[in-house]
């Protein structure tokens, strides 16, 4: 089984900048995309960045597009969420999962995603 632990959540002020990190370990076998999410209280998951793992494709929820970046060091088996410009409704627990993705669409669909971390909390103050 797939296993992530997602890392460097914090408080920032909006306009502020986060860069999350996520390790992922275990058996690989059908899996081809990374997704971030996340979860505000009171709310759905929702996803917000994906790709697959032959970095064919990336996509970007329409709310994160532009402020948020996806990246992937290969060497070190790590994905990175790089979020710029913070605003008070990104603030939320954060999540990565490694999934078995079919199109792009199903980059940020729960339902391509099976395997969840502990999640890393990011606020954003206004």
């Amino acid at each position: 089984q797939v296993q992530s632990v997602e890392s460097g959540g914090g408080s920032v002020q909006a306009g502020g900048s986060l860069r999350l990190s996520c390790a992922a370990s275990g058996a690989t076998r059908n899996i081809n995309c990374i997704g971030w999410f996340r979860q505000a209280p009171g709310k759905e998951r929702e996803g917000v960045a994906g790709f697959f793992l032959d970095e064919s494709r990336t996509l970007y929820a329409d709310s994160v597009k532009g402020r948020f970046t996806i990246s992937r060091d290969k060497a070190r088996n790590m994905v990175y969420l790089q979020m710029n410009a913070l605003k008070p409704e990104d603030t939320a627990m954060y999540y990565c999962s490694p999934g078995t993705c079919y199109g792009v669409l199903s980059l940020i669909s729960l339902r391509s995603y099976h395997n969840w971390g502990q999640g890393t909390q990011v606020t954003v103050s206004s």
